[in-house]
């Protein structure tokens, strides 16, 4: 009887760290632009910091420092390659303090800097 009651317990728990998963997702895709603040996403979650980033990280294999750059290089490709703005206006535009950051940022991410994205992928 005790392993039956056992059982289901660890399905609850993977279905409530997908919903965390998802809900810090979501929380980081409207705030992407914001300085990453694992205090403020764990508080909007009403979790521990520490917790939310062992479930975070058990879930998808990556960190959610990660998952936040990720959506800033993803903002800035489309930046790049539908708008006239600098270089420096998209690394801004899309949360980072300084052009040179954004610029080691988005090639560490995407392979290629900023402006020989924009020329690969110009409108």
């Amino acid at each position: 009887m005790v392993e039956e009651r056992a059982q289901p317990a660890p399905r609850r728990a993977a279905r409530s760290g997908n919903r965390l998963v998802s809900d810090a997702e979501d929380y980081l895709f409207s705030h992407s632009a914001d300085k990453f603040s694992l205090q403020e996403i764990a508080k909007a979650m009403y979790v521990n910091g520490s917790y939310l980033l062992r479930v975070y990280k058990a879930h998808t294999g990556r960190t959610l420092l990660w998952y936040h750059t990720f959506l800033r290089c993803e903002n800035a490709k489309k930046l790049l390659s539908e708008s006239d703005l600098s270089i420096s206006e998209v690394g801004e535009s899309v949360g980072f303090v300084s052009s040179a950051h954004f610029s080691h940022v988005f090639k560490k991410m995407t392979g290629l800097s900023p402006s020989a994205f924009r020329r690969e992928h110009a409108k």
